[in-house]
């Protein structure tokens, strides 16, 4: 059996699916959205990540590289990146765990291994099994392996995707996939290139050829205040979404700024900076627009009318 590169594997997930799930999150993806939640995925090789508060600066990582990548800079530790190899060998040598390697390749064997000790909360819950990433897709070869393991165990398989990849391997995907949790980044595609740096032509065909072959789709809309929340933007949405037959049910996801400090964790900028989450009575405008397409609307995963309750009860 095949083996691929993944950077996580998390249990006990509730938010990538239906009930109580699996998460394996592939690494490597073909975009790079500004808002990205998982930015150690987008590389397809493993890196290594510094922890600058754990740094004991001993020196061992320093003494280990064999091309002088690492040195101390004032009261940092820096690499240079154009030195770098990634043989992986300062973060063998980390005594304080300050460097950690992101990105492992696995067997099919290896990851059937930490799925199967969840059957029994698959199977009271309703749950699965959700490869994620970065973009699965991306291993196309290596996801099909994963899917087919899965449903000789009659285990519920859902991938999420950004729908950037070849129309082939995502047709042959969807044949073992019972769920897509597809994004909608934005419908004009010059705006979607900026903000992700590709064009959203193939991933709006490749919606519309998942649904022609009868697949179960969930779309999911990351609301980014100022990026895609205009009305415009939200009324195109619905409207593409209201034409296709196998489409009708649209998640929204709120913004939230808590991956900031990931990205000051791995050294890496922001780009949104300082950006506040949605408005409560926005989120709920935007809801009712989208239902007016006769689309179900969550936010969150919870019904929209619901969400705003909670919402109202829980301002001062």
């Amino acid at each position: 059996m095949g083996s691929g590169m993944i950077f996580d594997i998390s249990r006990y997930a509730i938010h990538d699916g239906p009930g109580i799930r699996t998460t394996v999150f592939f690494k490597g993806c073909p975009l790079s959205c500004w808002w990205c939640h998982n930015p150690e995925s987008i590389s397809s090789r493993p890196h290594v990540t510094l922890r600058p508060r754990q740094c004991i600066r001993c020196g061992q990582c320093i003494a280990i590289c064999p091309n002088h990548a690492i040195a101390f800079s004032g009261a940092a530790t820096t690499t240079d990146p154009a030195l770098c190899e990634l043989c992986l060998e300062c973060a063998q040598v980390c005594c304080a765990d300050a460097r950690e390697v992101v990105g492992r390749s696995v067997t099919v064997e290896e990851v059937m291994a930490e799925i199967k000790k969840d059957i029994a909360f698959y199977d009271e819950s309703g749950g699965g099994v959700t490869f994620s990433g970065g973009e699965p897709l991306m291993q196309p070869a290596f996801l099909q392996e994963l899917l087919d393991a899965c449903g000789r165990l009659d285990i519920h398989r859902t991938v999420d995707t950004s729908g950037y990849a070849a129309r082939e391997a995502l047709l042959r995907v969807a044949e073992k996939t019972d769920l897509f949790l597809y994004d909608l980044k934005h419908m004009d595609p010059e705006t979607h290139r900026k903000y992700t740096g590709v064009s959203n032509q193939v991933i709006l065909e490749n919606l519309m050829a998942l649904s022609a072959a009868g697949a179960s789709v969930r779309v999911r809309l990351p609301l980014i205040p100022g990026v895609n929340d205009d009305r415009r933007n939200v009324e195109s949405t619905g409207a593409f979404l209201a034409k296709l037959d196998r489409v009708g049910w649209i998640e929204i996801l709120p913004y939230h700024d808590v991956v900031g400090s990931k990205y000051q964790r791995f050294g890496w900028g922001y780009r949104l900076g300082q950006l506040p989450p949605p408005d409560p009575l926005h989120l709920r405008d935007i809801a009712a627009i989208l239902s007016s397409f006769r689309l179900r609307v969550s936010i969150g995963g919870t019904d929209h009318e619901r969400a705003y309750s909670q919402a109202q009860t829980s301002q001062p």
